[in-house]
């Protein structure tokens, strides 16, 4: 699933393709939305809270999308158009009059609502790293709201710390030293949060800086753990190991640690399934 830096990134390419552009067409391809027109709005920009997308247009009204595990945005330019085998796929059209075209496919969430209520989808998020008025002490709160929860299940919920996903989650463990099955009473919270606001904003902020956090941009060594398993720990050679997910339980996510490096307690085998490869 795309992380915040990656939803912030793209909407900054949606904005170079057709903010501040009025649309001559627009076809919104799903059942809620299908009676919706929006042509003849100015887009007004592209805002993300977390993992969330908001269209803003002219005349109070948002277009709000969420990728999920499938979901992508691509923008055609004047005169070209999307290949005829991904029609199928496309669940929003948004051409501007400049004929630049963004396609939305496979999107699962696709909702128009006034740009006043947006606070109905998103209200529930916590601090977002990439926003201007990024509250630290807030997702510190909130994260230490429950002191025994497992502190990968708190990082990666987004009513506690919007944009973090998988990838940032396990990286950042490792690079504080923590399993990410240890409660979060035994962590130091405010040091975390002040680093996983760093390596979203870095990644998100600084070209050629996206997701990499062992600073080597190679293929495969770009990450300390997320999808190393079985492979030597850049720091200390023990073999990286992941549990996979359990579906449906957002407290089971695909999880990679070093054992060495991130002493603490570990997942249960009753529990969870251990895997080798990644």
């Amino acid at each position: 699933m795309p992380e915040g830096d990656s939803v912030y990134l793209l909407a900054r390419r949606l904005d170079r393709g057709i903010k501040g552009r009025r649309l001559a067409r627009s076809d919104l391809r799903t059942p809620k939305t299908a009676t919706v027109d929006l042509a003849g709005r100015t887009v007004v920009e592209h805002a993300t809270h977390g993992k969330h997308l908001l269209t803003r247009l002219s005349g109070d009204l948002t277009l709000h999308t969420h990728l999920r595990m499938q979901g992508s945005w691509t923008v055609t330019r004047p005169g070209r158009q999307l290949p005829s085998r991904l029609m199928g796929d496309v669940r929003v059209v948004l051409e501007a009059m400049n004929g630049a075209t963004a396609y939305g496919l496979l999107l699962p969430v696709v909702d128009v609502v006034h740009t006043s209520r947006e606070g109905n989808l998103v209200g529930h998020l916590g601090p977002d790293p990439l926003h201007d008025g990024w509250d630290a002490a807030e997702a510190v709160r909130r994260i230490s709201a429950v002191p025994q929860r497992p502190v990968a299940a708190a990082l990666l919920d987004q009513r506690n710390i919007a944009g973090l996903g998988n990838l940032w989650v396990n990286e950042l463990l490792f690079l504080r030293g923590h399993s990410p099955w240890t409660p979060v009473a035994e962590v130091d919270v405010p040091a975390l949060v002040r680093l996983a606001a760093r390596a979203l904003r870095t990644s998100a902020f600084h070209p050629g800086s996206y997701q990499v956090t062992t600073g080597n941009q190679r293929q495969g060594e770009q990450h300390y753990v997320a999808g190393r398993a079985g492979r030597g720990c850049l720091r200390c050679g023990t073999p990286i190991r992941v549990v996979e997910e359990i579906p449906h339980d957002p407290e089971r996510r695909r999880t990679w640690w070093c054992p060495t490096c991130q002493p603490g307690p570990q997942p249960g085998t009753d529990r969870r399934r251990l895997a080798t490869s990644g």
